[in-house]
């Protein structure tokens, strides 16, 4: 089963037979102008123009200069003007309505979620559920469907970097053939908050303060600890954004989550509660906070051209799509309620079954088109899945298609292609601004009797295949009271997040304890430093000291839960470095070389690298053809501007004078202290040695080894016991 089966929209308007659709879109696309038969001329100021030849065919118009509305333009380097050097003249159109539409090509920006980076893909069906669900894409195993992706920072702006410590949303678009399917999660199991109506206090505290307008995209200031120290249930998320999940190294190496409890329902009518859960084929990876700190400076745009250039080269990323499923009874024993968005279900409990795949295989044609005007929507769901009552979830069903129309500026942003359904979509749904479907006939409304005339009457609703709402909605619920409350074990606040600590390596809990006095030494107000302590101690008294001392303050008292932790033991699946894919598959190797260099070493390296299915970058102070002991070789990055925080791993191949001459350039000390410091693999060969010596890098410590197979084989690890030589950890 594929979505490809059925026609495109501009297929579908060319067989059409009103006239007003005959000049289909598709066919005179910008960019689609052919200037192989044009000339260079320079006019009377010096400027330049590309013009026809002249008797060239001017027949089909492809590649000739219009304005939107098909007028040929003569001159597009000067405004029509009173004289060579008089005022403009309002007559210019072509002036008018270039500037017009330049002055209107921004669209407000997403209030969260802003900053994203897209890509085209395909699902695969690797294991059918027709027990599960009626969905049409999961009764068969190798059932598909294409898909579009989007990844995202939350609180910064669209113009922020993409390496802030921040969760990263995961948006999935499915194109199946019974409508489309948006599972818009993020990489972070739990939420910050239990119910919907608290989320525009959290996104108002989070974003830059309203007095002063910053800070950007970060959450390391008064107002957001303000907030998270007054609630709770914020706890368990905050040890999963102060862990080393909020600092992927790469979009393609970070897990994604539906983060709410969903329901699959069959075709008996049975229901069944579902999580949703994508696992990277590469592994789940992290930088250092210091080196994300140093990657915003050297790339802001690191994520997003990772991810485009490993689709440009081929390697195309890929995720496998996990459920965990379970019904009321099993969730009725839980110490937690699978409907408070603030919890997870551990995969102990219920192990993550395999159902699907997803292939990222195609970069954007169009960043705006495409990525920018992407609208995603958790009520876009197909028959077969369902909501739960999770009241985080249900306040989203009614935001995101509110947000949407605001953003996007019409009721119509589904026509976009991007948003579009790939299969049959017809209704009674009518005009609106941008409107660009033109509907025939009389039939904009039902019931009708139309077709007893012989005319069109239009769709009409269908039972038997339409999505139909899951009946019941007694569990555990009176659904005769209106109240505004929350269920009873909602109140636990502290249980998973102690979990989540716990189940974490030595190494990552420092982490998550370094991030937080890091953050709250940021903040300004004492009394808001004390009181998160004081939540903290409710998850584990050793992290809560570790913080009070990482501040140099008294340790405050507990913080009263309004219920009391249970232990939940630990789940070795909540940490990234337990869970570790010794594969150099994805990553990115430097191969830094100079002057006199020997080519064979490089060369050998280069191909172990490639064969292990790593990347090799080629790195020298100049990037012309650089002469070495065996031939010359131009570099992929100038050092200045390749720091080895762009790299997973890097050899160092140099002469010893190459290697003492660049002792003294601040870029190659720093490529390799900042590598040592990121506890990156590091190779080398004898002349390289004075300048690691000169780094105060120990050529016999761990990770530190010969430009040979040992350092390809180490160049996929980072060497965490080298830790507290390089840093001073909470």
């Amino acid at each position: 089963m594929t979505t490809s089966k059925s026609p495109s929209k501009s297929k579908q308007q060319s067989d059409s037979s009103s006239p007003a659709l005959d000049n289909a879109l598709h066919e005179i696309q910008p960019g689609s102008g052919r200037v192989d038969h044009a000339e260079e001329q320079r006019d009377n100021g010096g400027e330049t123009h590309q013009q026809i030849k002249p008797g060239a065919d001017h027949g089909d118009g492809t590649a000739h200069l219009t304005d939107n509305f098909g007028h040929r333009i003569s001159d597009n380097q000067n405004s029509l003007k009173a004289g060579a050097r008089g005022p403009s003249l309002l007559e210019d159109f072509v002036l008018r309505e270039k500037i017009f539409h330049f002055d209107h090509e921004r669209i407000p920006e997403r209030i969260v979620h802003a900053r994203g980076s897209g890509a085209h893909g395909v699902f695969e069906v690797t294991e059918a559920i027709p027990e599960l669900t009626k969905a049409e894409l999961f009764q068969k195993k190798g059932n598909s469907c294409p898909l579009f992706v989007r990844f995202s920072t939350v609180a910064g702006s669209k113009g922020s970097k993409d390496t802030p410590r921040d969760v990263r949303g995961f948006a999935v678009k499915f194109y199946t053939e019974t409508g489309n399917w948006d599972l818009v999660g993020n990489n972070m199991a739990p939420f910050f908050i239990q119910d919907a109506i608290k989320f525009p206090d959290l996104i108002h505290s989070v974003k830059p303060e309203a007095d002063r307008g910053y800070p950007q995209a970060a959450s390391a200031h008064d107002t957001f600890w303000d907030f998270i120290s007054l609630m709770p249930e914020s706890m368990h998320m905050i040890m999963w954004a102060m862990s080393d999940r909020a600092l992927p190294r790469s979009l393609r190496m970070m897990e994604g989550f539906g983060v709410h409890t969903f329901r699959f329902v069959n075709a008996e009518g049975k229901g069944t509660f579902v999580k949703f859960h994508w696992k990277p084929k590469l592994g789940m990876q992290s930088t250092t906070w210091d080196e994300a700190v140093k990657i915003s400076g050297a790339d802001p745009d690191y994520h997003r051209r990772d991810l485009h250039d490993a689709i440009d080269a081929g390697d195309f990323p890929e995720w496998e799509l996990g459920i965990q499923t379970f019904d009321e009874q099993w969730a009725a024993k839980q110490p937690y309620d699978v409907l408070d968005a603030t919890k997870l279900i551990p995969e102990e409990e219920i192990p993550v079954r395999i159902i699907g795949k997803m292939t990222l295989n195609r970069n954007p044609d169009n960043f705006f088109a495409e990525t920018e005007q992407a609208a995603f929507l958790p009520t876009n769901v197909i028959p077969g899945i369902d909501f739960s009552n999770d009241p985080l979830l249900q306040g989203r069903l009614f935001s995101y298609l509110d947000t949407q129309k605001s953003r996007l500026g019409t009721t119509n942003f589904h026509q976009i292609p991007i948003n579009a359904p790939k299969c049959p979509m017809h209704n009674f749904q009518r005009d609106g601004l941008m409107q660009t479907m033109v509907p025939t006939g009389r039939a904009n409304y039902e019931p009708n009797s139309l077709a007893e005339a012989d005319e069109d009457g239009g769709p009409r609703e269908c039972p038997e295949t339409g999505f139909s709402t899951f009946e019941e909605n007694a569990e555990r619920n009176d659904p005769t009271e209106k109240v505004r409350a929350r269920g009873e074990l909602f109140a636990d606040h502290f249980s998973q997040a102690r979990m989540f600590y716990l189940s974490q390596t030595d190494n990552e809990q420092a982490h998550i304890a370094s991030a937080i006095v890091f953050e709250l030494s940021k903040v300004t107000l004492p009394h808001v430093r004390e009181r998160v302590v004081a939540q903290l101690r409710n998850i584990d008294a050793d992290l809560a000291k570790r913080i009070a001392d990482g501040l140099a303050i008294d340790l405050p008292e507990a913080a009263k839960p309004a219920r009391k932790p249970v232990d939940l033991g630990q789940s070795d699946a909540l940490s990234i470095q337990k869970n570790v894919k010794d594969i150099l598959e994805g990553r990115q190797v430097g191969i830094l070389f100079a002057e006199g260099s020997d080519r064979k070493t490089i060369d050998a390296l280069k191909k172990s690298i490639e064969a292990k299915g790593g990347t090799a970058m080629l790195i020298a102070p100049k990037i012309g053809g650089i002469k070495l002991d065996g031939g010359t070789l131009e570099a992929d990055g100038q050092l200045a501007g390749t720091p080895s925080v762009l790299l997973d791993a890097v050899a160092l191949v140099l002469t010893r004078e190459a290697a003492e001459k660049l002792t003294t350039d601040s870029a190659a000390v720093d490529f390799v202290c900042d590598a040592w410091a990121h506890l990156k693999a590091i190779g080398h060969d004898d002349g390289a040695r004075h300048l690691l010596d000169h780094c105060h890098v120990p050529v016999e410590a761990g990770g530190v080894s010969e430009a040979d197979g040992s350092f390809v084989d180490n160049a996929a690890l980072r060497f965490f016991d080298r830790e507290p030589d390089v840093r001073d950890l909470a």
